[in-house]
């Protein structure tokens, strides 16, 4: 199961982060975001209570 991480918190690996309900699901029109090695910390979601959950590597 993929780890979901909150907002501030510093990114476990890089990659494409996509914004995720508070109970883990899909959200419309939800934020994609691509952390790269060294970015400090994941950025506010849209809504408070979202979260973020790593897609994949990052694309280039």
């Amino acid at each position: 199961m993929p780890t979901r991480q909150k907002p501030g918190e510093i990114p476990a690996r890089p990659g494409e982060y996509g914004e995720r309900g508070p109970r883990g699901g899909k959200v419309d029109r939800g934020r994609v975001v691509t952390i790269e090695p060294g970015d400090p910390k994941l950025p506010p979601t849209q809504k408070p209570g979202r979260t973020w959950e790593r897609e994949g590597p990052p694309k280039p």
